[in-house]
């Protein structure tokens, strides 16, 4: 593993602030030596120039002295016409330190000779022609050139800038992060304190007006939420036991009644009460473990399915004590699980045929890219109030208890749940009268059209 991925922020923020102004510090050291250089150099030159050109008016006078004084790191020399050195300053050699002469009609010229005859290093050589009787004279001055990074001092000067001003930059950031993680630290501690028996506490929310207080109410958002559901998975767990434990102690009752009483009791008729219990227990174990599924989100098949095709032959397979009446559209396709979507439509039929009075529309159709299946009873229906309530589960509600207290209440939350595990919608939407159960499902990606004409199929049970 990379060793920075575990660095933390304020590490990594502090070491990218340190080599961002380490760079920064260095460009303007850069800067500030070639500045200076150049000034420098060009003062260096100018004090050689001067020199040379006091040397011109000296000779002009004829007033020569046999050591010449100048400024320091300049060396100066005198010939005459023939060449000869007739003065030089006390760190110049005997002999010429420059063979050149400034070009017929110009009295002045400057070289770099890397060294001058009889010296080190390169110089800057300037020479004078001076207009003599018996000839020309040449003044020459030499001037030390300026090393790259002009003076030691200048850089240690830089160095122990750039390096303070580093510690410093990434001392204000660390103390910047740490201020700005400051909340998040805080946020990060509660939340490793929250637990499902612990779960009524919140985050705090800083209070600045910045992306750490949008985490933070993002979190206590998400602990709404959680809440919520843990809410209802506990009144869940307690509606399950409840509807568990009715039959089994309806069970119970009845043999523990008939084994008070073996020789008066009605064995049959027992058997048959205890049957029952067990067919009611049985259902709402079968309803319980296919929510589990659905929760786990386990999907057991995808295949093209025909609407209209899985209706009718469910209908006419299964028994029915209400009058079916059916409008399906031909080709209205989906891609889904056959097996969850007959357990959706019966769960639809089963419901709609507990509350309708005599008849059950049912009809398929394409609508703006979905598959829509409608199923309308004739009965009482829902009130607007109730009917986020009806997918609820274990929810019943009253009038569905007086018609028919068998029912364990999962039904129509398998149904939405199914629905919502195909990427649809299940909804109670207004009719004229009783209750209408609408289903939209994604068509089939090839069945984006409308489907073809509606033909009615009548049939009754």
């Amino acid at each position: 593993m990379n060793g920075r991925g575990t660095w933390s922020i304020r590490v990594r923020m502090t070491v990218l602030a340190g080599a961002v102004t380490a760079v920064i510090c260095a460009v303007l050291s850069v800067l500030i030596i070639v500045g200076a250089r150049g000034q420098v150099a060009d003062h260096r030159r100018d004090q050689a120039t001067a020199a040379a050109l006091r040397l011109v008016y000296e000779v002009k006078r004829s007033r020569v002295p046999a050591v010449l004084s100048g400024p320091e790191a300049t060396v100066l020399q005198v010939l005459n016409a023939r060449g000869h050195v007739v003065a030089g300053s006390r760190n110049a050699p005997d002999t010429p330190i420059a063979t050149f002469l400034p070009e017929e009609g110009s009295v002045y010229e400057m070289r770099t000779l890397c060294p001058p005859k009889g010296l080190s290093d390169c110089m800057w050589v300037i020479a004078f022609r001076v207009f003599e009787p018996d000839g020309d004279w040449t003044v020459y001055a030499a001037a030390e050139r300026i090393p790259w990074y002009v003076s030691g001092a200048l850089c240690l000067f830089l160095l122990g800038a750039s390096l303070l001003i580093v510690l410093l930059a990434a001392l204000r950031t660390w103390r910047t992060v740490d201020r700005t993680l400051a909340p998040v630290d805080a946020i990060r501690a509660e939340l490793a304190e929250i637990t499902a028996s612990r779960s009524g506490r919140r985050v705090p929310v800083p209070e600045t007006r910045d992306e750490i207080r949008a985490l933070a109410e993002a979190a206590n958002a998400t602990l709404d939420r959680l809440d919520a559901e843990l809410e209802r998975q506990r009144r869940f767990t307690s509606d399950a036991s409840h509807d568990l434990r009715s039959p089994i102690a309806a069970a119970r009752a009845q043999l523990e009644e008939a084994l008070m009483y073996p020789l008066e009791a009605d064995w049959p008729r027992t058997g048959r009460g205890v049957l029952q219990s067990l067919d009611r227990l049985q259902a709402i174990v079968t309803d319980l473990l296919e929510l589990a599924r659905l929760d786990a989100g386990r999907y057991h098949g995808d295949e093209t399915i025909d609407l209209s095709a899985l209706v009718t032959i469910e209908i006419r397979r299964s028994e029915r004590t209400k009058r079916i009446v059916t409008t399906l559209a031909e080709g209205v396709t989906v891609r889904g699980d056959r097996l969850r979507l007959v357990r959706l439509l019966t769960n639809l039929l089963d419901n709609a045929e507990r509350h309708a009075d005599s008849r059950i529309d049912v009809s398929v159709r394409a609508e703006d890219g979905y598959a829509v299946l409608e199923v309308l009873d004739d009965g009482a229906g829902i009130p607007e109030r109730q009917r986020d309530l009806v997918f609820q589960r274990f929810a019943r509600l009253k009038e569905a208890e007086d018609k028919d207290a068998g029912g364990t209440g999962l039904g129509l939350p398998i149904a939405r749940e199914i629905a919502t595990s195909h990427g649809g919608t299940l909804t109670i939407e207004d009719s004229d009268h009783g209750a209408r159960f609408v289903l939209r499902l994604p068509l089939e990606r090839s069945e984006r059209t409308p489907g073809r004409t509606a033909k009615a199929v009548r049939a009754r049970t």
